[in-house]
């Protein structure tokens, strides 16, 4: 039996695979990716009538832009990198104002504005603790659920692009086989066999569509091996003009878009990436959008489009078991060496759309089911309930233009057609409503250190007397904040020797109950996983604080704390003592 609260996971991201494991799976994971980055660019630039030049380079650097973020992703230093296996393209949601830019001021004033959004998004992930309560992870589930509405319109087509005077059977063999020897493999095999699901189903279905004729042999053969494309650098805009301030606010909700992609992403991979489940780490979600910040600025300054971050990567993971940041390092080294190998991108290319399609389709469905379970693991009430209902079906209603179309086309040169950008605006506005009404808070502002006790109790006690609550409930409180705090001190504090911290303490009423929040400058131990470890290893955590630990959550219904670089939060939901008889 596996210890409660344990998965299967073959591989966690400090662990390290054999190597034809971490680059078949690199492979594997590469796929999606290098297709996006090829497509993106060439409906962007092609809607824009740039000539093949531009168009060969744009692609050229998107794809070494992709492979060095993929192993910037996977490593982590300092601010840079999120430590999971993350699968970086390029931005889908670009593509109507990069169009937009290259026809109103050509290359120079696109990389200008690329350049702008990249800094804008690093300049975010400093302060992502200050978007924590519009950004959640309700509004990154539904955007993880919207990336399966976005991308399924272009696999559906990939499912009926087949050559003329090819038999109509061909395609539904090759989709049918894919899925089903992927699905069988995952579903039944165990070990190694495992690992190699996706793959072996690509292979099978293939295997299927030769027969018919649906590989492009031609095309293949006529590639290069190696080849380095003419340099085609456009060079910055600097003038700042009028088209440039014009075209800015759209370039910012691009950037809104992407921040929201590349906080799901991690997201996403965090939470099918331990054998154990463990809190979210949100100092890994600033480096993962600084990480998708820094690779939109390379692109700006390369002449290519604004870098976004893609979930399968977690699907993947969730197939095969293995997280490994190895993996991700092999991604990043495959999308790179296909930049410089026209015969071996062909060669990928070349597998028959139904094929590919297949392929993507069980990923998607397989993210579906990640983002369902991250939506579940942060709780679900009638809020998020709503929050995400609404969010996924208008989102769903724009992609398939269902709801007023006509004016839905003409608004932001039609970037609300996108589902997952409208269904993510709509799940932030609705987040943000839900904030603006809840009732005052109250504030407090003092020291982090032992003697803050007694200015927390008078602060509650102010609290529970303003909102009507009962001797039982300021009571309860009382001790909640007593025991919050000794959770929040280090070592050191806890002796008495201050280290310097502020401590803010927000209280709203809920209901019945009431939420109380404790920002701290960052500290290194996170309560939740702390609390997981309870009576598992004692030694690692002093008798003191593990009392603590446990009156806190008695005393609580539930007890969340968010880590950031800038930033130590702590929030408690407090319920209302259950009346004796």
């Amino acid at each position: 039996m596996s210890p409660e609260g344990s998965r299967p996971l073959r591989f966690e991201p400090g662990e390290r695979p054999p190597l034809p494991v971490v680059l078949g799976l690199g492979l594997q994971i590469a796929v999606t990716p290098l297709f996006v980055a090829i497509l993106v660019p060439t409906v962007a630039f092609r809607a824009a009538g740039a000539d093949d030049g531009l168009l060969t380079w744009v692609v050229f650097v998107s794809l070494l832009i992709c492979g060095l973020t993929a192993a910037l992703q996977a490593a982590r230093f300092g601010r840079i990198g999120a430590g999971f296996i993350l699968a970086p393209s390029v931005s889908a949601a670009a593509i109507a104002v990069a169009a937009d830019a290259l026809r109103s001021g050509g290359p120079a004033l696109l990389a200008t504005l690329v350049v702008s959004a990249g800094l804008l998004q690093m300049l975010l992930s400093f302060r992502l603790s200050w978007l924590r309560r519009i950004l959640t992870p309700t509004v990154s589930a539904t955007v993880v659920l919207l990336i399966v509405v976005n991308v399924m319109p272009v696999i559906y087509g990939m499912l009926d692009d087949v050559p003329a005077g090819v038999s109509p059977a061909a395609a539904p063999l090759a989709a049918l086989t894919t899925v089903f020897v992927i699905g069988a493999i995952s579903l039944k095999a165990t070990g190694a066999w495992r690992l190699w699901a996706p793959i072996a189903g690509v292979i099978a279905g293939a295997a299927v569509a030769a027969p018919f004729g649906l590989y492009d042999t031609a095309r293949l053969a006529e590639a290069a091996w190696v080849a380095l494309p003419e340099p085609h650098w456009p060079g910055l805009d600097l003038t700042l003009g009028s088209t440039y301030w014009a075209l800015l606010p759209a370039f910012g909700f691009v950037t809104l878009v992407t921040t929201m992609q590349a906080i799901s992403g991690v997201l996403a991979s965090q939470n099918v990436s331990w054998r154990r489940r463990r809190a979210v780490d949100y100092r890994s979600v600033q480096n993962a959008v600084a990480t998708s910040g820094a690779s939109s600025l390379l692109a700006g300054l390369s002449g290519s489009i604004s870098m976004s971050s893609l979930s399968t990567g977690a699907s993947v993971i969730q197939i095969t078991g293995v997280a490994s940041r190895a993996v991700g390092f092999a991604m990043g080294a495959v999308l790179a060496a296909f930049a410089f190998m026209p015969k071996a991108l062909t060669l990928i290319l070349s597998v028959p759309g139904a094929v590919l399609g297949a392929y993507i389709a069980v990923l998607m469905a397989i993210l579906f089911a990640v983002g369902l379970k991250l939506l579940l693991t942060d709780g679900f009430d009638h809020r998020k309930g709503l929050i995400v209902g609404l969010s996924f079906w208008i989102g769903l209603g724009f992609q398939y233009d269902l709801i007023f179309p006509e004016l839905v086309r003409d608004f932001a040169g039609g970037l609300l057609t996108n589902g997952m950008t409208s269904g993510g605006l709509v799940a932030i506005l609705l987040t943000g409503f839900v904030l603006l009404t809840e009732p005052r808070a109250s504030r407090l502002r003092t020291d982090l250190d032992l003697s803050a006790g007694k200015d927390l109790h008078e602060f509650l006690a102010g609290f529970a007397s303003r909102s009507g609550f009962g001797k039982p409930m300021a009571e309860r409180l009382a001790a909640v904040g007593e025991e919050a705090l000794l959770t929040l001190l280090s070592p050191d504090e806890s002796a008495g020797r201050p280290a310097s911290r502020r401590l803010r303490v927000t209280a709203r009423p809920r209901g019945a109950g009431a939420t109380l929040e404790f920002v701290a400058a960052a500290g290194s131990e996170n309560v939740e996983d702390r609390m997981a470890l309870l009576g598992a290893r004692v030694d690692e955590v002093s008798a003191e604080r593990e009392v603590s630990l446990r009156l806190l959550r008695h005393l609580s219904s539930s007890v969340r704390h968010q880590q950031y670089h800038d930033a130590d939060i702590v929030t408690v939901q407090v319920d209302a003592p259950e009346r004796a008889d």
